[in-house]
């Protein structure tokens, strides 16, 4: 009978460790010990080495069974748990939970006492909206800035995976003079779901002979004015698909809308801009957040309108998307721009030189919602926390985090 013999492939009995007196406070680890970790009065962090080696372990303990009302955050210290660069919540009570250290792809693995389960979710995640186009002084009728990204749908979510909240802001508007504005920017549920919609386009701005093309995002800015005509000035693609809509041309006396979640922008004909793109309704988890829809009922559910063009004199301003888009100005009769609507994800008005800059994006939004059979989750960031139809719906509308 053929037996193993452990000096043959150098392999040793697991090492002892050393039992450390219990912990109530954030602690750095160190390798070949055990910790007994105390969360009675609150949350605690442990950041684990910085340059552990291939064998290293680490054991962790829940003292007082009270990891699921104070979690206990394990911080990889630019390293990797399971494979993932995120923090991880220990939640269950009276856990005790052993780590080695493997490589650096893999970094630490929970090799006893964690068995994660996971939780079926669905998300809203909107993106900010960029800005009307720039004010280039003059003559200048600027395009409508296009939607933030949308993108709704189903995930399953690990529970005690730290899961990084990002709501991105709307592209800022130029305070005057200036020859741009900004594409909105990205919101996301972050690593391991990875889950990123795109910030909107800017607007395009006067040119000559042709003004320049909106900016490609979410969904595209709204072309610029152009200064000879028959010049037209493209509208910002779609970019990445799927997420939104192109911004409409500009042409000689108006610029051309923003696109937005659920339509093109309309393209500038004459002195007439474009009307940004409709937007688009969420799921029903996410009624009671958004902007107002077609003729402003419902007056929320709404999301990713693009931005209206502006006009020269004469003209007509083009109106904004439902779903938060941005009117755009009128030189006369004066018509201020709006900015788009603040986590509607909507795009900014089209300026016009004399009276009126363009106007801001609007801010996104992240909207996650599962069923009330599991316990609600930890978060950080102060969301709103709502149950609703059977879900439990946390609607973000700036940065934090999320742990099941």
């Amino acid at each position: 009978m053929n037996s193993l013999q452990p000096s043959a492939f150098n392999l040793a009995p697991p090492p002892t460790l050393q039992w450390q007196p219990v912990r109530s406070a954030n602690f750095l680890a160190i390798c070949g010990r055990a910790y007994p970790v105390n969360t009675t009065a609150a949350a605690i962090t442990v950041t684990l080495p910085l340059n552990p080696n291939p064998g290293d372990q680490i054991t962790l303990t829940d003292y007082a069974g009270t990891w699921s009302t104070n979690n206990l955050t394990i911080n990889p210290n630019g390293g990797k748990i399971n494979g993932n660069t995120q923090n991880l919540a220990l939640i269950p009570n009276r856990n005790s939970v052993q780590m080695v250290y493997v490589d650096s792809t893999q970094g630490w693995l929970i090799c006893s006492g964690w068995n994660p389960a996971v939780i079926p979710a669905e998300y809203v995640v909107v993106a900010g909206g960029g800005s009307g186009g720039g004010n280039v002084g003059g003559i200048v009728a600027s395009g409508g800035g296009g939607a933030g990204g949308y993108k709704t749908g189903s995930v399953n979510l690990t529970t005690t995976t730290i899961y990084t909240i990002t709501v991105g802001a709307g592209g800022a508007a130029t305070t005057g003079g200036g020859a741009t504005g900004q594409n909105g920017f990205n919101s996301s549920i972050g690593s391991p779901a990875s889950i990123v919609s795109t910030g909107g386009g800017e607007g395009g701005r006067y040119g000559n002979p042709a003004g320049t093309a909106g900016s490609s995002g979410g969904s595209g800015g709204g072309g610029g004015y152009c200064q000879t005509p028959p010049n037209t000035s493209g509208g910002g693609a779609a970019s990445p698909s799927g997420q939104g809509n192109a911004g409409g041309t500009g042409n000689f006396g108006s610029s051309g809308g923003g696109g937005g979640a659920g339509a093109v922008g309309s393209n500038a004909s004459g002195g007439t801009a474009g009307a940004g793109g409709a937007g688009i309704q969420g799921p029903s988890f996410a009624s009671a957040y958004g902007a107002a829809g077609p003729g402003g009922s419902p007056s929320t559910g709404y999301f990713s309108g693009g931005g209206g063009g502006g006009a020269e004199t004469p003209g007509t301003g083009g109106a904004g998307g439902y779903g938060g888009g941005g009117r755009g100005a009128t030189r006369s009769p004066y018509t201020a721009a709006l900015a788009g609507t603040v986590n509607s994800g909507g795009g900014g008005g089209g300026g016009e030189a004399i009276n009126n800059i363009p106007q801001s994006g609007g801010s996104g939004i992240v909207i996650i919602a599962y069923s009330d059979i599991y316990a609600p989750a930890s978060t950080t960031g102060s969301p709103t926390y709502t149950v609703s139809g059977g879900k439990r719906i946390y609607a973000f509308t700036g940065n934090g985090s999320i742990t099941f």
